[in-house]
């Protein structure tokens, strides 16, 4: 037998512990809630069962992320269900003592609607998780990511222990083949193609790389996931080099997510601790082995031949392809780079089916999709949905719609490269190839969601900014072209701009696209060229009339106090940090606009029942409207 033959001989090694019903506590330890003292929350509630004397009937253990960051900290009580939101240390005692003890739930503790203010106790009814169809996050929020025994009771490694048993390298590309699995990266090739490449290439070890290095603003999908099920991309990491014949992998994460670090680290070590990596692992006569390589947070390194130079100690800088990874990767070897949510998705293919995978999602698109919805969405988090779900489901019956009834005005996929669609395409599928004719992308899964105070240039602006700063500076589309973007949205956004900038901006962005080396470049432009396309006339106002409409860029605006409304509270006076507000007590308060730094302050700080500071545009305040 060879190490890439199937050996009959592999067992289940390990007792599928399954699902207990014994009351068990569960508390999300992903970064969000950690940042919220959900780990004293943790050590609240196993003190609190000590002190009610029920330690050793009810069980407590942390989580990864349960998805719903915007009601964290969040505690499970399980098996109903029962879920509990924005829990504060001192919330510990009465959950084990009214819930736990006396069976009485806390009903001031549910979920809340935002829409109907209905208290909802149960996670399955809550329209966040109602909605979803959860593969990639299929355990994120149920299990102990640090626990390998969490991991087995929920069908872990029984992927790899079916592939090693049952089936041939080559049998494993075709299942991922008929599944139609697209890479969760951003670029959505056929994985079982890429496979298929590499296993077919010339040229002795191959190398298996995970792509964890996860950098769009926002964006929180690869770091939750390897925080809250690492096991799962571990074992999916598994039966991919098994597949192509490697024998070693890397995972490229960068170093800013170092409890992801923490726990996939952990995930490795116990893995090999129970044969599910190392040598002949499983007596199969397979052996693989793997590292955390930690990346330095350079944005471009997501693109793969710039991660390969990374890995190398060289200078993570992009290079022309071909030869592409599969021929030619790290030290010039065959090897296979995958995303973080394409591996987490390949041992459910292997368990339940390519059938049964396929059948999920549209025509070209099949499965799911991981998006961290963020921006000015009343629900934040992360969600998952079959692919070719629309917009407006994802925003409004799961994200719940825009906070402070404000209206919806457009909504970026794809990350900082992403295009910026308007409310007319709210009922757009969600999948590659309508994203792209619509001039956005799907791209790894940012979701960042816009209400009427956003202004489109600004954004525009503001992503061109991020695309700028991280290019690598080797092709001058990029490097130069962005850069003269980026001059000239800073001019249209501070009153400087003129005839013609738009035609030259539109031009300029296509051109990049068309020229640019990587995958950076040829992407940079969207949110300039889809905003021109969408909300030109938010650019006209800007340069004609020197006039923001969402009264957003600062040099466009000047903030005024209604001498009708204003109460002479003084809070804005007192917080004004240039003391540009003078006024008497009980009386309307003036602002200088010469000292006024245009901060803003004074406005969020204005009583909401009274709102007496607005803020107006340059055009009314040349008729008098700002006096």
């Amino acid at each position: 037998m060879t190490a890439n033959e199937p050996n009959e001989s592999v067992t289940q090694t390990t007792q599928n512990p399954g699902r207990s019903d014994k009351t068990t506590i569960l508390v999300c330890q992903g970064t969000g809630c950690i940042s919220s003292d959900s780990p004293e929350i943790y050590e609240a509630l196993k003190n609190a069962l000590d002190k009610f004397g029920l330690k050793d009937s009810v069980d407590v253990k942390f989580t990864g992320c349960h998805g719903f960051c915007q009601q964290g900290p969040i505690v499970i009580i399980e098996p109903e269900g029962t879920f509990y939101a924005k829990i504060k240390v001192e919330d510990a005692d009465e959950i084990i003592e009214s819930h736990i003890k006396n069976g009485e739930p806390i009903k001031r503790l549910f979920y809340k609607d935002p829409v109907n203010d209905e208290a909802i106790p149960l996670y399955k009814d809550i329209p966040f998780y109602k909605h979803q169809t959860r593969v990639v996050l299929r355990n994120c929020g149920h299990i102990n990511p640090e626990e390998i025994d969490d991991y087995l009771s929920v069908d872990g490694y029984s992927a790899l222990q079916k592939t090693l048993s049952e089936l041939k390298p080559d049998d494993v590309i075709e299942v991922i083949l008929r599944s139609k699995l697209r890479g969760r990266g951003g670029a959505g090739f056929p994985t079982g193609l890429k496979w298929k490449f590499c296993r077919n290439a010339s040229g002795e070890p191959k190398y298996l790389i995970c792509n964890a290095d996860e950098g769009d603003p926002g964006a929180f999908m690869d770091r939750s996931t390897l925080e809250g099920d690492p096991h799962s991309v571990l074992e999916g990491m598994v039966i991919a080099a098994y597949a192509i014949g490697a024998s070693h992998g890397y995972i490229y994460l960068r170093a800013e997510y170092p409890l992801a670090v923490s726990r996939f680290r952990k995930a490795i070590e116990s893995a090999k601790a129970n044969n599910y990596l190392g040598e002949n692992i499983l007596g199969s006569g397979f052996s693989f082995d793997l590292e955390i390589i930690e990346g330095a947070g350079a944005f471009v390194c997501g693109e793969e031949t710039a991660l390969i130079a990374s890995i190398m100690g060289k200078r993570g800088i992009p290079k022309p392809r071909p030869p592409f990874p599969a021929t030619s990767g790290v030290w010039g070897k065959p090897s296979n780079i995958n995303n973080v949510k394409t591996f987490a998705t390949v041992p459910v293919i292997i368990n339940k089916g390519a059938d049964w995978f396929s059948s999920i999602g549209s025509e070209k698109s099949k499965g799911t999709a991981v998006f961290a919805l963020t921006g000015k969405i009343a629900n934040s988090g992360l969600v998952e949905v079959p692919m070719g779900t629309s917009l407006r489901t994802i925003i409004f019956d799961i994200g719940g719609g825009i906070p402070d009834n404000k209206e919806f005005k457009a909504v970026q996929t794809g990350g900082p490269s992403g295009g910026c669609l308007p409310k007319d395409k709210l009922d757009l599928p969600a999948n590659y190839e309508a994203l792209t004719e619509a001039g956005s992308i799907m791209g790894s899964g940012g979701m960042v969601v816009m209400d009427e105070d956003t202004c489109m240039v600004d954004i525009a602006r503001f992503f061109i900014n991020f695309t700028q700063a991280e290019s690598c500076g080797k092709c001058t589309p990029c490097r130069d072209g962005t850069r003269v973007m980026l001059e000239m949205l800073t001019d249209i956004t501070e009153g400087r701009g003129k005839k013609g900038d738009i035609e030259t901006l539109d031009e300029l962005g296509k051109v990049i696209m068309d020229t640019s080396l990587c995958g950076l470049g040829q992407t940079s432009a969207n949110p300039v060229v889809t905003t021109i396309k969408y909300f030109k006339d938010e650019y006209e106002a800007h340069i004609n009339e020197k006039r923001c409409p969402a009264k957003a860029c600062k040099e466009l605006i000047q903030y005024w106090i209604d001498p009708e409304k204003c109460i002479g509270c003084q809070k804005c006076l007192k917080n004004c940090p240039v003391d540009a507000i003078s006024g008497e007590k009980k009386k309307p308060h003036l602002i200088d606009n010469d000292k006024c730094i245009k901060c803003g302050i004074c406005y969020s700080g204005c009583p909401k029942k009274v709102q007496a500071v607005t803020k107006v545009d340059n055009v009314q305040t040349q008729i008098g409207g700002g006096e």
